[in-house]
């Protein structure tokens, strides 16, 4: 009888001993390693009521990558969320491009390369956790920051304010992309952790209800999860709304978006929505290159300081189409179509040295060991092409649709075609007689237009030159403007 005592003690002692040793073990890990499959309990979500955030009550650090799955292939998905995950990131953020999901008023498209909700499940199967951008701007230097050009058709138009005519535009889209999004939230068993409220609105601020009505715009429509704002250092007070977590943007550590965070929100988590890991390319200009070294010290200060952080971009890829956007602070520059930025996995998905710096400074912040990346996708070699005809501009009409008449020139975005959404994209030819020479102006040309008269280049008008000489014609003349992108009002 003493004996069974003494030995059913001797459990006690050793199951006590146990779950002293189980208790150490699961306090020194790093729960920024864990995964959406390891998550069964789902009630409290991603809070941020200390300096730390929290999930599910643990300590949790988001290290995320954004990609988008608009600029990659669907093809590529996995391997590209494979290799972030390899990076030793756990949060895959990406934004929600508007204008490819509803090209036309009231017609969406969530099919193919813009199934986000396959994206985010592949996400969810790869073990990421994912921070969901859904706008409704974007900018990310997509053509027009990702808000659709039928928008450009109500002459009285706001863009991003409360105007009625763009928030019931808003209201229209956000129901149809939150009904697919709601169940793939972190409270209903799904990958999302937290919404981005709009984006960098601090920098454009024409509508202090702005913010506020996008924020219940999500809210109204199920959206459970931790809300954020983020803004680089134009404007972070004007982007800041009570009841939303306020994160930064930025390439170099200042003090004075740390101490706008301390100022609004203290003893709250710090999160660096957008770390950039490069930048975008301009047509005519040399490619942006962001040395590693540099790099990798202020992502190393970052995590040193404790602060959550996600590499904006992890892999660019491609603006396929007309969806390279400009900028246009006091020079307008557009984009290219590659996206590369210099970012850790090249525009083909390739690992540079940038990613193999960052997997082991990540590494060391993480109590596990991390998966190897997958092996490098085959290239294909292209043969040159010889041309051996061409069709001139003009042999071209006969095969596109009749002309449309009017007294002055209609930008692209008012022609009476595409079920009256108007053009989108592309080109434009616009065509007239004159009986002289003599010069022509436009301000209203906001890309590029090539003139012709009488089947001739006499010149080039564009955000630069703003007036050409026309050479003195015999007789009445055809002339032709052949334009990108035309603005509203007149051009000849």
């Amino acid at each position: 009888m003493l004996i069974f005592t003494l030995r059913k003690e001797h459990r006690r002692r050793l199951l006590a001993l146990v779950l002293i040793i189980l208790v150490l073990v699961l306090y020194r890990i790093n729960w920024s390693g864990l995964t959406p499959a390891k998550m069964s309990r789902r009630n409290l979500g991603l809070q941020a009521e200390s300096e730390d955030f929290t999930l599910e009550g643990e300590k949790f650090r988001i290290f995320g990558g954004s990609l988008h799955y608009f600029r990659v292939p669907k093809l590529y998905w996995r391997d590209r969320m494979l290799k972030m995950k390899a990076c030793g990131l756990n949060t895959l953020t990406t934004y929600v491009a508007w204008n490819l999901h509803e090209p036309q008023r009231g017609h969406f498209d969530f099919t193919d390369n813009l199934d986000i909700v396959e994206f985010i499940k592949v996400a969810e199967e790869v073990g990421l956790w994912v921070l969901l951008r859904p706008g409704p701007y974007i900018c990310s230097e997509w053509e027009l920051g990702g808000l659709p050009s039928w928008l450009l058709r109500d002459p009285g138009m706001k863009l991003r304010t409360t105007y009625k005519g763009f928030i019931d535009a808003v209201d229209s889209f956000f129901d149809q992309l939150l009904s697919l999004i709601m169940p793939l939230q972190y409270k209903k068993g799904g990958p999302i952790i937290a919404f981005q409220v709009e984006n960098e609105y601090g920098a454009y601020a024409k509508d202090p209800k702005y913010l506020t009505y996008v924020k219940q715009a999500l809210l109204k429509r199920g959206v459970v999860e931790m809300l954020m704002t983020s803004d680089s250092k134009d404007g972070p007070e004007l982007g800041y709304i009570e009841g939303v977590l306020a994160a930064i943007n930025f390439k170099k550590l200042g003090p004075g978006l740390v101490s706008f965070l301390d100022k609004v929100q203290p003893n709250k988590p710090k999160m660096v929505m957008e770390y950039w890991t490069g930048w975008f390319d301009f047509w005519g200009g040399l490619h942006h290159v962001f040395k590693v070294d540099e790099m990798m010290e202020i992502v190393g200060d970052i995590l040193q300081k404790g602060f959550s952080i996600n590499l904006y971009m992890f892999h660019g890829g491609t603006n396929f189409g007309f969806m390279n956007g400009a900028t246009d602070f006091n020079q307008y520059k557009p984009l290219i179509t590659s996206y590369d930025y210099d970012a850790p996995l090249s525009e083909a998905g390739d690992l540079t040295l940038k990613y193999h710096k960052l997997r082991e400074l990540f590494h060391k912040y993480i109590d596990r060991a991390l998966p190897d990346p997958p092996p490098p996708l085959e290239k294909a070699e292209y043969k040159s092409i010889e041309i051996t005809g061409y069709l001139p501009l003009q042999d071209t009409l006969q095969y596109v649709a009749q002309p449309i008449s009017s007294k002055s020139p209609i930008n692209m975005e008012n022609l009476p075609f595409n079920n009256g959404n108007g053009q989108s994209y592309g080109y434009t030819l616009y065509e007239t007689i004159v009986s002289s020479g003599g010069k022509l102006n436009s301000v209203h040309v906001h890309d590029r237009a090539q003139v012709f008269v009488d089947d001739k280049s006499v010149g080039i008008l564009d955000y630069n030159i703003i007036e050409i000489t026309v050479p003195e014609v015999q007789g009445n003349k055809k002339t032709e403007c052949f334009s990108g992108k035309l603005w509203k009002g007149q051009l000849w």
